[in-house]
């Protein structure tokens, strides 16, 4: 029995590219520049302003204080980075509800 050799598979996109490719956007609302904290709720220390018009993708959700902002009342914060977190009431998701895992 003879083994041919097998070559690797060659990838043209590096996994991570792919990955920051597939990332979905959402929209803070128009007009808006947003605080982001150090965590889920108003109580923690802002750690940067987003400028109006920006777009952010959400890794994952998780509850805190309760806001009301252009599209609704909610708890639900939205995680856009490490140690990043934004109201859901601010983003554009198409959702009242959860459109992410829980942030563990």
């Amino acid at each position: 029995m003879s083994v041919e050799p097998v070559e690797e598979a060659q990838h043209s996109t590096p996994l991570v590219s792919t990955l920051a490719a597939a990332a979905t956007y959402f929209s803070v609302a128009p007009g808006v520049r947003l605080n982001v904290r150090s965590g889920p709720g108003t109580g923690y220390p802002i750690v940067k302003v987003l400028p109006e018009g920006s777009r952010v993708a959400i890794h994952c959700q998780t509850p805190g204080t309760w806001v009301t902002g252009p599209y609704g009342t909610t708890n639900i914060w939205d995680n856009i980075a490490s140690g990043q977190y934004i109201s859901d009431s601010y983003v554009n998701t198409g959702s009242d509800g959860y459109i992410r895992q829980r942030c563990s």
